[in-house]
């Protein structure tokens, strides 16, 4: 990315709902604090508004993306989409009482696991988060965390028993992060969970997690009831965590071994002046 462009929030690709979610009838929506409306007239694409203004929008994943402002890049690109024996499911989306940037540094926490998620993403005594690598790709200008392994008693949908799995982080834009992880099903292929966050002010947001995953057992009503279930845990903790912005100060909040993907996520927010939704950018 060209060093000498300065991005605002308004300057990214944003999940505003699944495709299936916008008819005829104006759904009534939010971005970074605009009043939305989205809406489609029979077999057309949609149209997003904001009060006169008709905003640019991409159809991706199932999923409607909408922008107020000049994006550098077009909406993420998750090759793993177009692989055809791979199951495209929108999950719903959540609201949560906090920064979206806060719903994406959890995302990428793997310490919470046996305490949020307890006998389903982690469990005691496997409490401990292994060493593993982050860095910041310059070339792509994305966040990455690697060689991540947690012992899970039941890591998705399609598995019956614990096992150790393997995780790879990415986080595409500061309000768009990608998890693979190991699929029960396929010794050398990734499971994809996708978490696309609509920040609607600093402090509230949906998420809108979609799955590509290489299951062809599970119903889509459980696959989608158990994305909901971890995302609705993980809402208890974010509306209680003070302060609800994310503070960018590393004085603020000291990390652990285990956060290095947290310090990586928020260095970069640092260097690209993000501020919607950190303590520096205020409500």
């Amino acid at each position: 990315m060209n060093k000498d462009v300065v991005e605002t929030a308004s300057d990214y690709w944003y999940c505003i709902g699944s495709a299936g979610e916008i008819s005829a009838v104006p759904l009534r929506n939010r971005l970074l604090g605009v009043d939305l409306t989205a809406t489609r007239a029979a077999d057309r694409a949609a149209t997003v508004m904001a009060g006169d203004r008709r905003l640019p929008v991409r159809e991706r994943y199932g999923m409607v993306w909408t922008t107020l402002g000049s994006p550098a890049r077009d909406v993420v690109d998750i090759p793993e989409a177009d692989e055809p024996d791979r199951r495209s499911v929108p999950c719903g989306a959540v609201t949560v009482n906090a920064s979206g940037l806060r719903i994406v540094e959890n995302f990428l926490d793997m310490a919470h696991f046996p305490f949020v998620h307890m006998d389903i993403l982690g469990a005691e005594p496997n409490t401990e988060v292994q060493h593993y690598t982050t860095e910041i790709r310059r070339d792509v200008d994305e966040v990455w965390a690697t060689n991540c392994a947690f012992f899970q008693p039941k890591a998705a949908m399609a598995a019956r028993d614990g096992i150790m799995v393997q995780y790879m982080y990415r986080v595409a834009t500061p309000f768009v992060t990608l998890l693979y992880k190991t699929s029960p099903n396929f010794a050398n292929r990734w499971d994809v969970i996708c978490l696309f966050v609509q920040p609607m002010a600093p402090d509230r947001c949906r998420a809108h997690p979609l799955l590509l995953i290489l299951d062809d057992q599970s119903s889509e009503e459980a696959l989608i009831s158990f994305q909901q279930m971890i995302l609705l845990q993980d809402r208890i903790i974010l509306e209680n965590q003070r302060p609800r912005l994310l503070p960018l100060d590393p004085r603020a909040e000291i990390p652990t071994r285990a956060d290095a993907s947290s310090v990586a996520y928020r260095r970069w927010l640092k260097e690209k002046g993000v501020t919607y939704g950190t303590v520096e950018g205020g409500l």
